[in-house]
């Protein structure tokens, strides 16, 4: 068993000017706290939060944004009661307001203002309309983190270069960067949302998606023993968890992971190549 004073030692020597890239740097540490994970002097839990935390230095909100097409909108124009509709069924805490198109976000509505004053005489959506925060796609995860936290803002509207709305990204989408999968009491894993087709003909898949439901959906003929799912499939494919952005390309299918943490792959795009 190796010394673990040397383990120490190199971590120490971080701290001091190295004539190694960054990368390189980021890349060694990395590899030291793996060493200390398996000889007990952390624990997987905290080695994985770490590489979580490095992963979200290198990623921007185009890696891991909500696309504009998985939305739940609300338009400003909507009749009241479609709108209370709308936002019962979603059961998201805050929803992006658009007026005309979907590129002219007008503000964010939250659903405690909504259910609390909707009764109330000459009730207007505009009077609670909180000021939506525009960021590039751009904009790295750690700054956006830093940036929610300093303003108490729990949403942003990710804009493309051509000032189009690209998506959403929300606070708890940056965090599961770091402590993986944040389950809520709306996070219901409902089959119909599991496969999802998007404008640009790539699949948004989930990664827990059944790998039976996936060939019967895109007409693949996958059968892995002891794979039941489409993450598993691919984690198995390359023997270890993939990082975002990746691709891999399985009997003739291209899968892009769009949302992963350390520990395992949460939404994947998944596309057919041409013969």
């Amino acid at each position: 068993m190796p010394d673990p004073k040397s383990l120490l030692d190199r971590l120490a020597d971080f701290l001091s000017p190295q004539p190694t890239s960054p990368s390189e740097r980021r890349q060694e540490l990395i590899e030291t706290l793996r060493e200390a994970q398996t000889e007990g002097l952390i624990d997987a839990d905290a080695l994985s939060m770490i590489e979580g935390v490095f992963q979200v230095g290198q990623l921007s909100a185009r890696d891991i944004l909500v696309p504009r097409a998985q939305i739940d909108w609300i338009d400003i124009n909507q009749p009241l009661a479609d709108l209370m509709k709308t936002a019962i069924e979603a059961a998201h805490s805050r929803f992006p307001v658009f007026e005309g198109t979907r590129d002219n976000v007008i503000g964010i509505l939250l659903a405690k203002d909504l259910l609390r004053h909707a009764t109330e005489k000459d009730f207007q959506i505009r009077d609670w309309l909180r000021p939506a925060v525009f960021i590039p796609e751009s904009k790295r995860l750690s700054v956006l983190l830093r940036d929610f936290k300093d303003n108490r803002n729990h949403l942003a509207i990710v804009v493309d270069e051509y000032g189009g709305v690209a998506g959403i990204i929300t606070i708890e989408d940056v965090l599961e960067q770091i402590v993986g999968d944040i389950e809520d009491e709306h996070d219901i894993d409902e089959e119909a949302d599991n496969i999802i087709a998007l404008d640009n003909g790539d699949i948004r898949v989930k990664g827990m998606t059944e790998l039976e439901q996936f060939n019967q959906t895109i007409g693949t003929h996958f059968a892995i023993d002891d794979i039941d799912t489409v993450a598993g499939l691919v984690i198995q494919h390359l023997g270890r968890v993939p990082k975002i952005g990746e691709h891999i390309t399985i009997e003739g299918i291209e899968f892009v992971i769009q949302r992963a943490d350390p520990r395992q792959i949460h939404v994947l795009l998944a596309r057919q190549l041409p013969q």
